[in-house]
């Protein structure tokens, strides 16, 4: 992924964010795991210390995307030698989960930290934020945001709601999830529950499968206890950490229903405008740059993680039956043009997608995916 360079409306801000850079790069990757603290009201206790409070999608300090929502908010405060520090709480220690988003429209807490998938009954456009089934892969999601201008069109959504976004996180490409029966056809995922989250859920509905959703802190009860019969959230490193392979011994990949996830963070548009140009800029960098920090940990952590399951927990990962990826996918653009069709603001994002994913399909063949291909044939000789 290609390191972000931002131009800068002025000297002073040229000057605060290279500082910023050079901070962010010498901060370690320490991720506390204390009980926290009661939460309290952020207040300035000095004209120049100001304090935040991150409310997040998910239980606190959990690996992946809770590792990540602690790294944006420590290189936020150290970058900004303190003026700005920013204290991270769980799903469900200020908010619930799916109320992130309303707490910070509303001023309940400064920031938050989560998935936009979630927020689409808020408006369908945010679908694409978060990426969508049959979608951008990771690096190009994060391209279409940075260069492609995806930021302007999500910050166009969301400024009737008084919020300002950043991408804050991107995890490689999902698995489709954990079954306790083999799926050999398309008939084999109707009338199961399933686990799924944002425009997946339309599609295995219409696939007849009845989708839940369920927030992450509550996934692994859900399966253990038999609420569900299969559950998707992230790669081997998460979905270990959940515990799913002591539950199920059948991973399928790949994850066709989110294929760029991308997480976010949303901050109180007005708490925002407040902060002096610097910190606003820091802000960025720090989300930026969790990006390229997090894509770079998942591709490790998974690799290993995959070695544990399968070695040590007997798990057999298999590639989805081709009938279900047409059928999945076939659907998915269906599910999403109706997204689309929802509001004409929506439909606007979608025709810029669509063109950015068009193009990017043309030219992956000969760059990510021949290479890919490529080696896998070459390791098969």
């Amino acid at each position: 992924m290609k390191k972000n360079i931002y131009k800068r409306r002025d000297i002073l801000i040229g000057a605060s964010a290279i500082t910023a850079v050079g901070v962010l790069a010498a901060c370690k990757d320490e991720v506390s795991g204390g009980t926290p603290s009661k939460p309290e009201k952020s207040t300035n206790i000095s004209k120049n210390i100001i304090q935040w409070r991150m409310a997040t999608t998910w239980p606190k300090n959990f690996p992946g995307v809770g590792t990540t929502a602690e790294n944006v908010a420590k290189d936020i405060t150290k970058a900004s030698g303190g003026r700005l520090e920013i204290k991270v709480y769980g799903s469900g220690e200020i908010v619930p989960a799916y109320e992130v988003f309303d707490a910070v429209r509303q001023g309940t807490v400064e920031i938050g930290h989560g998935w936009s998938g979630y927020w689409i009954s808020k408006h369908p456009g945010l679908a694409y934020f978060g990426g969508i089934p049959g979608g951008l892969s990771p690096s190009e999601q994060s391209s279409w945001i940075l260069q492609g201008g995806g930021q302007k069109l999500w910050e166009d959504i969301l400024d009737p709601y008084e919020i300002q976004p950043f991408q804050a996180g991107i995890v490689q490409t999902e698995m489709f999830g954990w079954y306790k029966k083999a799926l050999n056809s398309i008939e084999d995922i109707k009338g199961l529950k399933i686990r799924m989250a944002g425009l997946p859920n339309e599609i295995l509905n219409r696939m007849g499968a009845t989708a839940v959703n369920i927030p992450g802190g509550e996934v692994m009860s859900s399966f253990q206890s038999g609420v569900v019969d299969a559950v998707e959230w992230g790669g081997p490193w998460m979905d270990l950490a959940f515990g799913f392979p002591k539950i199920a011994k059948l991973c399928y990949g790949p994850g066709i229903h989110s294929p760029g996830s991308m997480n976010e963070i949303l901050i109180n548009k007005k708490l925002y405008k407040d902060l002096p140009n610097d910190l606003k800029e820091i802000i960025k960098i720090a989300a930026n740059n969790a990006n390229t920090q997090s894509y770079g940990e998942y591709i490790y952590r998974n690799a290993i993680s995959y070695q544990i399951i399968v070695n040590k927990h007997n798990v057999e990962f298999k590639i989805l039956p081709m009938d279900i990826m047409k059928e999945f996918l076939k659907m998915a653009k269906e599910v999403v043009l109706d997204n689309a069709e929802k509001d004409p603001v929506a439909m606007t994002v979608h025709t810029h997608y669509q063109e950015f994913l068009k193009k990017a399909i043309d030219i992956t063949k000969y760059q990510e995916m021949g290479y890919l291909n490529a080696r896998e044939m070459a390791n098969k000789v």
